[in-house]
């Protein structure tokens, strides 16, 4: 059977909601640009952005829990972060570092760096007027009869309820905002601070302090080494399947399972014991969609490849509803921008979808794939076959992502060499061939991560 909910109308009468204005968001308005640059009618686009400015996870606040509206605060970013992977990776093939910053820069840069970069492309490509700021989605319900959406949002600052009809409907929310959080034995009694990682702000808290973080991957591995670049006294990991393993300086430890804390003093499942002052619980995050009925809504883990939708991007159970950056990622900015390319493709009719047996099928083999890489590197291998795939069926600009596999594959054993000294390494840009320069000053000791002082020239920098 063939998919049999695609629109005959004109394109041009067709409306899509977009939801979410962060990397994901505007990677889907700047397909569209695209197209119409090239002569393509596009559809009516409204996307919709909870927060005051788009940007997404990189919208830097100080604000946790609850937002000045009631809204919860989708931030995840705290003071003093820097890119844990080198930019060359992430490069939009049509916008690259050197392009927006008008000279090679460092391959490590820190939130502002990437925010500014992130938005540079955006500003430039005029799609802000797509974008309905401070407004929050409250409901998707798909007609079968009528074949449309009817999306129910509120205007926050002037706490309005509202309900528009669309054709296509892109969920671009992300999925590092809603934080999963364990339960362990004595922490409502523990006289220090308990945070998760969505509500980490500031490493200068825990100066001199004895901080156990419990996670063992990257939101783990960045706030400790974050922790103890600012002058933490000790930074305690708690895993639950495998240690990190990286050569650890002093100061550093991993220990199994948290199981309770009595008083200040943490209990492993080894038997051993740590007097802490803080616990950061790094646990991960929750696929989030409380916007979406259950015929609708994506119900998985973080995985490179979650069930259910097509190609990574279209929900088979209803093709007109697509999901952007739900995976686990290696590959982000312009993964993001395959799949937004993708899917416009798919709304212009571009792109034929097979019937609903054949998208099982594929998305089937995909989890298959996935399920049977063991290795980092065949992890990474997996998600540049993917983008490969999506790449393949349409005009995004050309992407060497053989090059960026393999730079995902160096700064992987870079890590190993030295967890505190990676974000030292340089790369080439693998659009321009430009090795990028090296950075004034060496990450441990660059503790000013804004803008202007990450692009000081060196000799202003001493």
């Amino acid at each position: 059977m063939a998919n049999d909910s695609k629109d005959t109308r004109p394109i041009k009468d067709q409306r899509v909601c977009i939801i979410g204005a962060g990397p994901s968001g505007t990677a889907q308005l700047r397909a569209f640009e695209a197209a119409e640059k090239n002569g393509a009618e596009i559809p009516e686009l409204v996307c919709f952005e909870k927060q005051a400015n788009w940007g997404g996870l990189w919208n830097y606040t100080w604000r946790t829990g609850l937002d000045e509206y009631g809204e919860p605060v989708h931030c995840s970013m705290y003071r003093y972060l820097w890119s844990n992977g080198p930019k060359e990776c992430l490069e939009f093939a049509d916008y690259s570092f050197e392009q927006h910053f008008g000279r090679a820069i460092p391959s490590y840069p820190p939130r502002e760096v990437l925010h500014d970069y992130i938005m540079g492309r955006a500003e430039n490509s005029g799609a802000k007027k797509f974008v309905r700021l401070q407004t929050a989605v409250r409901w998707v319900q798909y007609s079968p009869e009528t074949k449309k959406f009817t999306v129910t949002v509120k205007n926050l600052p002037e706490d309005r309820i509202y309900s528009e009809e669309f054709d296509y409907v892109v969920v671009a929310n992300g999925h590092f905002s809603t934080p999963n959080m364990p339960e362990f034995e004595g922490l409502s009694m523990f006289p220090g601070r308990v945070l998760h990682a969505h509500d980490f702000r500031d490493a200068l808290e825990f100066k001199g302090k004895d901080v156990l973080l419990v996670g063992s991957s990257y939101s783990a591995e960045d706030i400790g080494t974050q922790c103890h670049k600012y002058g933490a006294n000790s930074i305690t990991f708690s895993y639950r399947t495998k240690l990190m393993g990286f050569d650890w300086p002093e100061g550093f430890e991993e220990k199994p399972l948290l199981k309770k804390t009595v008083g200040n003093v943490a209990h492993f499942s080894d038997g051993s014991t740590k007097k802490v002052d803080a616990i950061v619980l790094c646990t991960g995050y929750l696929h989030h969609f409380p916007f979406l009925p259950d015929d609708l809504r994506l119900k998985t883990h973080n995985r490179l490849y979650p069930p259910d939708i097509y190609k990574g991007v279209v929900w088979i159970n209803n093709p007109k509803l697509m999901y952007l950056g739900m995976q686990d990622q290696y590959y982000t900015f312009n993964m993001f921008d395959a799949q937004a390319w993708y899917a416009r493709d798919v709304i212009l009719d571009r792109i034929k979808l097979p019937d609903r047996a054949a998208m099982k099928a594929d998305s089937e083999a995909w989890v298959k794939r996935e399920e049977a890489c063991k290795t980092e590197e065949e992890k990474i291998d997996f998600q540049t076959e993917y983008v490969r795939d999506l790449l393949q069926a349409t005009d995004y600009p050309p992407l060497d992502v053989d090059h960026v596999g393999e730079l995902f594959k160096e700064w992987e054993h870079h890590k190993e060499e030295g967890i505190l000294t990676y974000r030292n390494r340089c790369y080439p840009s693998t659009l321009t061939g430009t090795m990028s320069p090296q950075h004034h000053t060496l990450w441990m000791d660059a503790l000013d991560d804004s803008l202007g002082a990450f692009l000081k020239a060196p000799e202003a920098a001493e």
